[in-house]
């Protein structure tokens, strides 16, 4: 099965590892994994301001890559997905929002929302199924307390996302039983690690940080795992914590076998 993939700028820079085991882990699942043709940055933030179109333009045009492709599309950065499926929200619910793009980019027909975008956990969940993944893990990762580390951009705006329940959301945890780990439930697991104002008010984000790392140690985890560059910068940086924070595309990675092929 073929994905139109969509890695961003950060997957290219500081986020490799995110992008590499996520790769290797597709192909061990069957899934092909293709790059949309000169792809740009998706801005990183999604602006909400309606007459704000230029922000917007290379998300569509990845979208429609897609589109022409026959394909559904494939994030992984959360960043990233939180851009990509709010403009591709809009753009099939807002007739207004359409009519500007799509006058703007002047395609060869008009793109209104058609492609289906997952997140690669969604692919996991959806497309693969959590007990086909388990069956196809070769290492488990038994005895393993790992913490899910959600924050803000992975299930919020939830109408335009709908990953999961915001408040409550399972599906990092289903993923950690899948590869054989005992997930840690903690209340700060999807709240703000601070990370977008690092940069103007780095003691309230450290703040924020060594809460969500303090509570994940307290009720029992050895690890943290996250989608999010900037969460993982935020945690592992700006935190006190001695928890190691890592991506989950390298635990699947390594409970399907193929992290230490890489490493060899």
């Amino acid at each position: 099965m073929t994905f139109s993939y969509y890695p961003g700028c950060t997957l290219k820079t500081k986020a490799k590892d995110l992008d590499r085991y996520a790769r290797l882990s597709a192909e061990a699942l069957g899934i092909t994994l293709e790059e949309p043709a000169d792809w740009q940055c998706c801005g990183g933030a999604y602006t909400t301001a309606k007459d704000e179109i230029a922000t917007k333009l290379s998300a569509v045009r990845t979208l429609n890559s897609a589109k022409t492709l026959g394909r559904d599309l494939i994030t992984v950065c959360s960043a990233c997905h939180n851009v990509i499926k709010q403009t591709n929200y809009d753009i099939a619910n807002d007739e207004d929002m359409a009519m500007k793009v799509n006058n703007y980019l002047s395609l060869d027909e008009p793109y209104c929302g058609e492609t289906k975008v997952y997140h690669y956990l969604e692919m996991l969940r959806d497309v693969v199924g959590f007990d086909n993944l388990k069956e196809k893990v070769v290492n488990p990762l038994k005895g393993r307390k790992i913490a899910a580390y959600y924050g803000c951009l992975l299930l919020r705006p939830s109408k335009a996302l709908a990953m999961d329940d915001p408040e409550n959301p399972t599906i990092i945890e289903d993923f950690i039983r899948a590869i054989g780990a005992e997930p840690v439930l903690y209340s700060q697991r999807n709240e703000c690690c601070g990370g977008y104002i690092t940069m103007e008010d780095k003691a309230q984000a450290a703040k924020r940080s060594n809460k969500v790392m303090d509570c994940a140690k307290e009720n029992g985890a050895e690890m943290v795992i996250t989608a999010c560059p900037l969460c993982l910068y935020n945690l592992t940086k700006n935190s006190d914590s001695d928890l190691p924070v890592v991506y989950f595309t390298e635990l699947l990675a390594e409970a399907l076998g193929v992290k230490e092929q890489e490493e060899k």
